[in-house]
């Protein structure tokens, strides 16, 4: 079991729920009237931040869940410093902590953008788009075209990409439009970096994952596919950006981009 926030979330609320259970059946016992000036400091505490904490692990637990995408690998959907929301019931109604499905909704579908508990270290939260479903065959060649049983993706070229910020070190990429089975959406290519080739089955209950930056991306081209049981959710929105730190000599003109807030993913 991976310890992370929703540990303590849940943790928190059991303590302080447990705290004031513990008075109020102590009072009740005593047949003391209870007054919120008598209260012993702890139990102060435990009242007021019990319904917070819970309200924030129910909502981040069952409904949606921020983060922050720190790297550019999802270039050019997603930029270095994109603050989104991730569906959580997206895919199934999950235990928290446990990450057990204890309700089945909607299967991930091909184009999802998806957060996933990375394979290798499940502490480790990964975003990426879905390539392949269950017993899909899917290749990645040295030319760097994909290939979703037999079938060539169509790529369109957009032109060259221009970077902005902390993506600037893709400006000169190949921006292309993929059409992913009736999924339209940009990806970007360095045709002069090297590329790995990927010829899979997809197995029962696994995913494959590519992200949109196709030469700066660890993805399952490198260490295979992901577990249904590691999915988080699917990606939602842009609610804010914010691309670098308020540092005088970190700071940029791009740091803030207000023009990404609000924008839907696909």
């Amino acid at each position: 079991m991976d310890i992370d926030f929703s540990f303590y979330l849940l943790v928190g609320s059991v303590v302080s729920g447990l705290i004031w259970s513990v008075y109020l059946l102590k009072l009740k016992a005593e047949g003391t009237p209870y007054a919120e000036d008598n209260e012993p400091w702890v139990v102060e505490y435990a009242r007021s931040f019990f319904p917070v904490l819970l309200l924030v692990l129910l909502l981040r637990s069952f409904l949606a869940e921020p983060f922050r995408i720190p790297s550019g690998s999802m270039m050019p959907t997603l930029l270095v410093g994109d603050f989104i929301l991730v569906n959580k019931f997206a895919y199934g109604i999950r235990l928290p902590v446990l990450n057990k499905k204890i309700i089945g909704l909607n299967e991930p579908k091909r184009g999802d953008i998806v957060v996933f508990r990375y394979p290798r270290d499940p502490s480790v939260d990964y975003i990426k788009r879905v390539i392949g479903l269950p017993g899909d065959k899917i290749s990645y060649d040295e030319n760097k075209q994909l290939t979703v049983n037999g079938i060539p993706v169509k790529q369109v070229s957009m032109g060259l990409y221009q970077g902005l910020g902390s993506g600037q070190e893709m400006t000169g990429a190949e921006r292309l439009q993929e059409d992913l089975t009736g999924i339209e959406h940009n990806i970007l290519i360095r045709h002069d970096a090297p590329t790995v080739s990927a010829d899979i089955i997809v197995p029962e209950g696994q995913y494959f994952m590519m992200g949109d930056n196709r030469d700066n991306s660890n993805d399952s081209r490198y260490w295979g596919t992901v577990p249904e049981e590691n999915l988080v959710g699917r990606a939602m929105l842009i609610w804010m950006n914010f691309d670098g730190s308020l540092l005088p000599w970190d700071f940029h003109i791009y740091a803030f981009q207000p023009n990404r807030i609000g924008t839907l993913l696909k």
